[in-house]
């Protein structure tokens, strides 16, 4: 770095060769979440901080602690430009999360809150739909609706379930 500095081309051309393995190693293992792509575009992002700061390394001072210095900030760079979010893929801990063998109580008792505010024969539909499975053609039999009917219906229903539900998280 020294030589590099005071001009020598080839000198530098060997540094960022020999640092550039190393600053990867760092990268990946501090920014792992951030993808093999978004540690590439960090080490890219080091390299060029290397090559625009060179001249503030201390020349009586380490280089190792000043290119990891470097390193760990535009590390941080990059989780903060990503909005403090980390993106890992579900598959890879699928087989650790524990799976609930059991149904939400509190989801049948918040769904029949909302059921109980439409017309009955609305909430009856989107049961006979919703809870019990049935078919277009058994909740009409049931009803005694056209199947045309039942359609329409199921889809005011819903709707006005979609209203409830915005009126609910406003």
């Amino acid at each position: 770095m020294r030589a590099a500095n005071r001009g020598d081309a080839g000198a530098y051309r060997q540094l960022l060769q020999a640092i550039t393995p190393v600053l990867r190693g760092v990268v990946r293992a501090r920014g792992a979440a951030l993808g093999p792509e978004g540690c590439e575009d960090v080490v890219q992002e080091v390299l060029l901080a290397i090559h625009l700061k060179r001249q503030t390394w201390r020349e009586d001072a380490p280089l190792r602690p000043w290119l990891y210095a470097i390193t760990r900030h535009k590390v941080a760079d990059a989780f903060r430009a990503r909005g403090h979010r980390i993106d890992l893929p579900i598959e890879d801990f699928a087989e650790k999360l524990p799976a609930t063998d059991m149904p939400d109580p509190m989801r049948a008792r918040d769904m029949e809150k909302v059921l109980d505010r439409l017309e009955p024969r609305a909430a009856d539909i989107v049961r006979g739909f919703g809870i019990r499975g049935e078919t277009v053609a058994e909740t009409a039999a049931r009803l005694h609706m056209s199947e045309g009917a039942v359609r329409v219906a199921l889809h005011r229903a819903l709707k006005s379930i979609a209203r409830l539900r915005e009126r609910m998280m406003e």
